[in-house]
Order: C-alpha cells, then structure tokens, then sequence
C-alpha cells in the first residue's frame, strides 16, 4: 500500500474512534454485564488473529478502490444514525461493521473485503440481538426445554405437571427462566463451533456443518440439564435446583455439548474414509 491509502486508512480509523467511541465501550460494558454474551471477549481476538492470519494474501492483493464502497459507508452510517436516534443499539453497534466493510471498498477493493469476509462475519457474533429478537428466540427454547423435561420425568414415573414453562412437582416448582432457555449456551457453543471447525478442518462444507450442529447440540444438552434439574430436585430436594448445584450443572452439561460436537467430527471424518477397497481378484496362496 502506498502512503496515499495509509494515510486515508489512519483518516478513517481515526473518524471511526472518535464516532464510535461510545458505542464500543458500551459494548464492552454489555459484555461485561450480560452472561449472555460474555464471549465477546474472546470473539474481538479472534477477529483479530483471523486478519493478522490473511496478512501475507492482502499485501499481495491489487489495490482497486470501489465508489460502492462509499455508498455502503454512507448506508452504514445512516443505519448509526437511526440506531443512535431511536435508541436502539443494534443497529448502532452493527453499523460499524459495515462501516468498517465499506470501507475496505472503498480504499482497497473487494478482492480485500472478500479475503476479509471471515472477520467481518464472525464479528457479527459479539454484539447482542436487540430484545425483541432475542426474547423471540428464548422464549420457545423455554418452552422446549420445559417440554423436555416434562417427558422425561413422565417416562421416569415422576409426578409432573406443566403449565408453560413452569414444571410442577411433589415438592418444588420449577420454573425454566429466560436465563435457563439455554441461548447462552447455544450462542457460546455456535462461536466454539465456529473457531473449531476452522482450525481443525479445511473443507468448508464439514466446518458449516460442525457449525450449523451447535444449534440442535446445544438445545438438547439445555433439554438435559433441565430434565437432569427436575430429577435431581425430585429426588434429593428443591435445593438441587439453585445455587452451586445449579451452576456446576451447566458447566458439565456445556462440557458434554462440547464433546458430542467432537462425537460428530469423528463420525463426519468416519464416514469420509468409507470402509477398505475390496481388491477385485482374490490372492491365490501357492
């Protein structure tokens, strides 16, 4: 890159910090603060490793800058606008992205935001859904956790009753919580999958599907735990379901997600191999 671009470079990053300022410490703060989405501590490293990685590729790349860059810079920062306006920080902390993608555009060329499409995706991944979508989502993974859990106790003879997403026992009421719905775990396990599945395979198509299994993995690993929850307070008492016990279970039960991901690549691999050739004529022992 000739100093021309790096000075236009240092120009936008140096608009971007100063317009972006409280949006990025806001969204640490969110971090912080919201269990839900405390990986995106480790989501920002991770961007950051995967453009230090394609370093080599982008130096060698033409530089051919694109007005349609411009426009999606223009775009993304009426979508700032608005967020900023209405007070809807989603649509002001994504805007950066596109800012940061139009950008690459408009100063180097698609050829660059393309060798960059990876970061600028997976960085999708640290800011947090706005409440309605994100309710939307939570609130039928309680329901199918509490389902869950409803069914297994019946088929273990368990007294159950279920009204929603609160289990009714002998002696404790349960309720499957927002925080219970499992989406911490299943947004955890996503970026796992995805991070994994790029380190540990080179075909695409096994690192979309070790991806794409996080989602039904973490549903049912959040299905057992519920389930697991209930027994254990039916059987040992209502202080099973709270505290130190509660915690540890979903630690362990997030451990056996992470390891039925393993399960899978192993069988993915399997199935990849096949069985042995059958040679075509058999050896004769003389």
């Amino acid at each position: 890159m000739n100093v021309r671009t790096v000075a236009t470079l240092a120009l936008a990053a140096l608009g971007l910090t100063v317009l972006y300022a409280d949006v990025v410490t806001g969204l640490v703060r969110a971090w912080g603060t919201n269990d839900d989405y405390s990986h995106g501590f480790l989501v920002l490293p991770f961007c950051a490793y995967f453009v230090w990685e394609r370093r080599r590729r982008l130096t060698v790349l033409d530089v051919q800058p694109s007005s349609i860059g411009l426009a999606v810079v223009l775009m993304s920062l009426l979508v700032f606008a608005a967020g900023d306006l209405g007070a809807e920080l989603f649509l002001a902390r994504v805007s950066l992205i596109g800012v940061l993608a139009g950008s690459v555009i408009f100063v180097l060329g698609w050829r660059h935001v393309r060798t960059l499409a990876l970061p600028l995706c997976f960085a999708v991944l640290m800011i947090p859904l706005p409440a309605i979508v994100f309710n939307g989502i939570a609130f039928p993974l309680q329901l199918m956790a509490s389902s869950a859990a409803e069914h297994t106790l019946a088929a273990l003879n368990v007294p159950v009753l279920r009204e929603g997403n609160v289990i009714l026992l002998a002696t404790v009421t349960l309720e499957v919580a927002e925080a219970c719905s499992g989406i911490r775990s299943l947004v955890s396990l996503l970026t796992l999958g995805i991070v994994y599945g790029y380190f540990t395979e080179e075909r695409m198509s096994r690192r979309v599907i070790l991806a794409a299994a996080t989602i039904p993995i973490a549903i049912a690993a959040n299905a057992i735990r519920v389930a697991g929850t209930g027994v254990l307070a039916h059987a040992a008492g209502p202080a099973v379901a709270d505290g130190f016990f509660h915690t540890f279970a979903g630690w362990i039960v997030f451990m056996v997600a992470v390891a039925m991901l393993f399960l899978l690549q192993y069988l993915l691999r399997l199935a990849d191999s096949g069985p042995a050739p059958t040679p075509l004529v058999s050896e004769m022992t003389l």
